[in-house]
């Protein structure tokens, strides 16, 4: 199909630089139907970026995720930091969902959603 229900992105956006996840973001916006989901879990942080061996990983933290994703035109519909149980200091992961919001200008590849 060409744009889906729902997208599941799990361990996959905190391996995208914070300067091309606005692209990234607008893209699965894209793809997309006007009332589809999309969720992501990531390791949260405190907004540190760079190269961890082989793999570059971005560790954003709450507020300046929910930047991004409202931003790129996403309405948040949850969020919960997991394993769901632990103290928050033995939850690295950050699980949010999010619906596509409307959007005056359609964001591609080519434009950058901030």
């Amino acid at each position: 199909p060409e744009r889906f229900n729902g997208i599941f992105a799990n361990a996959a956006l905190f391996h995208i630089p914070s300067q091309e996840l606005p692209q990234v973001l607008g893209a699965l916006w894209g793809s997309l139907t006007d009332d589809g989901v999309l969720f992501s879990s990531n390791p949260h942080g405190s907004n540190r970026e760079g190269w961890s061996g082989d793999r570059y990983c971005c560790y954003l933290d709450l507020d300046t995720y929910r930047r991004f994703m409202t931003d790129a035109h996403f309405v948040e519909l949850e969020y919960y930091y997991r394993p769901i149980g632990k103290p928050r200091d033995q939850q690295p992961w950050l699980a949010s969902v999010w619906r596509k919001g409307p959007c005056q200008v359609r964001p591609t590849l080519d434009q950058t959603v901030l």
